[in-house]
């Protein structure tokens, strides 16, 4: 208490300081030997409380106002009395309605446990309800399952009988109805049926199919035999004459495939005899046709060459009785191919139809009823190919179905290519088959017929050819327009076995057109010949290929070294002294003071003559070439060379004479080279 004491003198005395609570000294100052000796009252502890009421704001606020502890402490259990004092008052002054509230509670205390055994009852039979319902749950589980088994045992047994079942009406129509689209429905359902017996499992084992089996063998047995008789009648039908085979087969046939399939699942060896019967009707029906085509194509064949129909055989030799019956205007069709090239161009358009053009009256060469007949074999091959493609599934058929017109047009080229000399139409037709892509062998033919022009070149009689005429000869124009035409149709193709035979021909036609050319007794007219003929073979090749070739530019080197050759020959039939002393002397130098020195009086002859007949013997010299050359452009060409190396050698000597000691006595004998190149302009004026 001293303590206490105390601590309240200090607080008081620090009440103008701040009242600043000193606990620590507060705490340091209590004593608690004082209370060792008592049995109640424990201490233990206390100083840690007191360190922990150090921070407690309402112990901070009592210490602060400076008021004892135990005065407090009266105070508050004052304030405590008199607050029990005021809770007994208002408690007493609320009695009667704390009654009336216990006796409420003591009613609902009774209602309440009324309610509790009412709800127990419920909760017994809600239980007793609980277990019924897991019952009937239960029940109804196994009642769906029941159900769902049925149903799944109903439609499989459904599908069972309505598979394995035999209805009156297929019956009826399988035995006695028409081959029609509801037949064809009807043989689909019995195709089901028949499948099913022999596959599924389950029916093997089941007693409906002792019953059912025997009918379902006779329906097939019956269908099998009516479908067979059908499609033997509709085959039958394309035997007969003028039918046409396409539209019976799109319209009828493809109608009835389903009876193909049948016969394939259910009548084996039925399917095999309608397969046999079809190849069998198709393999004579297209031979039949296409041999008659061909025989209809052959009454238009026009012929075009015979075996006499080479270069180098001479057409002097051959009767003129057996050509009566060949227009002349098919000659020319031997070795030229002319428009006989646009066939590659129709090789697409349709075949030929033999009555509308034998009733024009119109021939055609062999190379356009080749392409005709090939377009035929084709378009029908196709047709064929897809319709045993689309009806009996198979294309192995295919080949046996052709057998037949193969065979057909196999024997006709047998025929006809052992007689076939044309050779510009066997190349035309090697062309067709490639772009038809179409196996037949033509080269072997063409090379024999192409052998034997060669060899007429080779083992020509030179005599019985020749010809005293400087013009092209018909030999030349022959080969010209033979290997132009086999040029041409070589342009797109680059084929190397052609272009070597076609050298092998050149080689010949040289050898033969320089043995021609010595039968001619002056030199210029050997020249004069081989010119002519070289100038007319690049223009046939010109025309047709522009561009040219080996061969063409081969000719053009002869034709360019002969007209040299012409050219001197010319000159020195005219200025023959001129030519000569330029040759010879013209080159040596006058003052070099050789052993024979070049004098006036050798030149003056020669000077004088020329000017005395220059203009004269140039007008001979024109004359001589527009007489000896067919192609004019050509003989202009050769005049004016001529002209110029005639210019060339004048002025040669006009050179030398300035060389020569005195030569200046002779200027006014001099043509100036003025009035040499207005004459040679007028000349080339005139083309």
């Amino acid at each position: 208490m001293e303590a206490i004491d105390e601590y309240s003198i200090r607080a008081e005395a620090n009440d103008g300081r701040g009242h600043v609570l000193d606990l620590g000294a507060f705490v340091g100052e209590l004593s608690v030997e004082d209370d060792e000796a008592s049995d109640d009252v424990s201490l233990e502890g206390l100083e840690q409380e007191l360190q922990d009421c150090k921070t407690d704001d309402v112990v901070a606020m009592i210490l602060s106002k400076g008021t004892k502890l135990r005065d407090y402490t009266k105070d508050v259990e004052n304030n405590l009395r008199q607050i029990e004092l005021d809770s007994i008052e208002d408690y007493i002054k609320e009695s009667d309605n704390l009654v009336s509230l216990h006796d409420q509670i003591h009613d609902c205390d009774t209602i309440l446990s009324q309610m509790e055994k009412l709800l127990s009852g419920f909760q017994v039979e809600i239980g007793s309800i609980s277990s019924d319902i897991k019952i009937l749950q239960e029940k109804s589980l196994d009642m769906g399952l029941k159900l769902k088994n049925r149903k799944a045992a109903e439609s499989k047994l459904a599908k069972f009988v309505e598979d394995i079942i035999v209805p009156p009406r297929m019956i009826d129509i399988i035995v006695d109805g028409e081959v029609n689209e509801e037949y064809m429905r009807t043989l689909e359902i019995l195709s089901k049926k028949l499948k099913f017996v022999e596959v599924d499992a389950t029916v093997k084992t089941s007693k409906a199919l002792n019953d059912v089996q025997p009918e379902l063998e006779k329906l097939r047995q019956k269908a099998v035999s009516k479908v067979f008789d059908f499609i033997v009648q509709k085959l039958n039908a394309l035997r007969k004459p003028k039918t046409n085979v396409q539209i019976l087969q799109q319209s009828v046939l493809l109608k009835y495939k389903y009876v193909i399939l049948f016969l394939k699942d259910h009548g084996k060896e039925v399917y095999l005899d309608v397969r046999a019967a079809y190849i069998d009707t198709m393999n004579k029906v297209l031979s039949t046709k296409i041999r008659a085509y061909i025989q209809a194509l052959e009454k238009l064949q026009l012929d075009i060459a015979t075996s006499s129909d080479l270069i180098g055989v001479d057409t002097r030799s051959t009767s003129l009785f057996l050509r009566g019956r060949e227009p002349l205007k098919n000659r020319s069709a031997v070795f030229a191919l002319g428009e006989r090239i646009n066939i590659l161009k129709e090789i697409d358009e349709s075949a030929l139809i033999p009555h509308i053009a034998e009733a024009s009256s119109k021939k055609y060469p062999y190379e356009v009823l080749f392409r005709s007949l090939h377009k035929l074999l084709m378009d029908t091959a196709a047709s064929e190919y897809l319709f045993c493609d689309e009806f009996f599934g198979e294309q192995s058929m295919f080949y046996d179905i052709f057998a037949g017109p193969f065979s057909v047009i196999d024997e006709h080229l047998n025929t006809i290519l052992p007689n076939c000399f044309d050779a510009i139409g066997l190349m035309l037709m090697i062309r067709i088959i490639y772009q038809h892509q179409v196996n037949i062998s033509l080269w072997p033919r063409f090379k024999m017929v192409f052998d034997l022009h060669l060899n007429s070149l080779r083992n020509a009689n030179v005599r019985t050819l020749w010809e005293d005429d400087v013009h092209p000869h018909y030999v030349m124009r022959r080969y010209a327009e033979f290997t132009a035409s086999l040029i041409q149709l070589n342009v797109d193709y680059g084929d190397g076995q052609l272009d070597l035979n076609l050298e092998r021909l050149r080689m010949a036609v040289d050898d033969l057109l320089v043995k021609l050319a010595k039968l001619f007794q002056k030199p210029k007219l050997q020249t004069v010949f081989l010119i002519n003929n070289y100038d007319m073979t690049i223009a046939v090749l010109k025309e047709a290929v522009p561009e040219g070739g080996k061969i063409q530019m081969h000719f053009e080197e002869l034709l360019k070294s002969n007209t040299g050759i012409y050219v001197e020959e010319l000159l020195v039939e005219h200025f023959s002294d001129l030519i000569k002393f330029v040759k010879t002397r013209a080159s040596e130098d006058p003052i070099s003071g050789s052993e024979r020195s070049i004098t006036v009086s050798e030149v003056e002859p020669i000077i004088k003559d020329f000017a005395s007949r220059w203009k004269a013997a140039i007008e001979l010299m024109h004359n001589d070439v527009i007489t000896s050359f067919s192609n004019f452009l050509c003989g202009m060409e050769i005049l004016r060379a001529a002209l110029t190396q005639l210019l060339l050698y004048y002025t040669r000597l006009s050179d030398c004479m300035k060389r020569i000691a005195g030569g200046s006595a002779l200027n006014k004998d001099l043509v100036s080279i003025s009035s040499i190149m207005y004459e040679i302009r007028k000349y080339s004026r005139t083309f």
